[in-house]
């Protein structure tokens, strides 16, 4: 059987909350890029939006569990 992968907020690679790190982390790219991208979108759509996405993300994903299993 796969192994589903979740989303967690990072431990390690944060600078608020850990949301962008945390993406960088699933699926596998810096995350820079993903700082870069979030800054991007928010310059494009006037940056309520993203500000508003971000604190939702920060309040809905969890944090990542301290268990041997997840250990990496």
């Amino acid at each position: 059987m796969a192994r589903i992968e979740r989303l967690y907020l990072s431990n390690t690679d944060r600078k608020i909350a850990g949301v962008c790190g945390g993406i960088g982390e699933r699926f596998d790219i810096d995350s820079t890029v993903v700082r870069l991208l979030m800054v991007f979108f928010a310059l494009v759509t006037a940056i309520f939006p993203v500000v508003i996405t971000y604190i939702v993300a920060w309040l809905i994903i969890p944090q990542k569990p301290s268990l041997p299993e997840f250990d990496e």
